[in-house]
């Protein structure tokens, strides 16, 4: 898949690309930038909201796909947070978190 370069942030609402993608390709660009580091939180989905300014729907969709993508985990009333090496290799469950997740709590 390859990566739209968006200027500073901005995202373009009239674009043929979902506005949510475009927050999540530079919410991706930030944590390979190494901007945003492993096991350390994203923007809050109130953050993004504000930055970008979307709907939460559109900014839950934004965290929801970074998920799909394996770079972030989110933690019930914590927050969601870049995933290490190992986490972003593991297949993520039907819920959006790591199957590491899961198996943690099993134990």
């Amino acid at each position: 898949m390859s990566l739209h370069i968006y200027l500073a942030g901005m995202v373009d609402p009239d674009g043929p690309t979902p506005v949510y993608v475009q927050i999540a390709d530079i919410i991706q660009q930030r944590i390979e930038a190494g901007e945003l580091r492993p096991n350390r939180p994203i923007p809050s989905e109130l953050a993004i909201q504000q930055e970008f300014g979307v709907a939460r729907g559109t900014a839950r969709r934004a965290v929801e796909l970074l998920r799909d993508r394996g770079l972030v985990f989110t933690v019930p009333q914590r927050g969601s947070f870049v995933a290490s090496g190992s986490e972003r290799n593991a297949p993520n469950s039907p819920d959006g978190r790591t199957l590491r997740d899961d198996q943690n709590e099993a134990q």
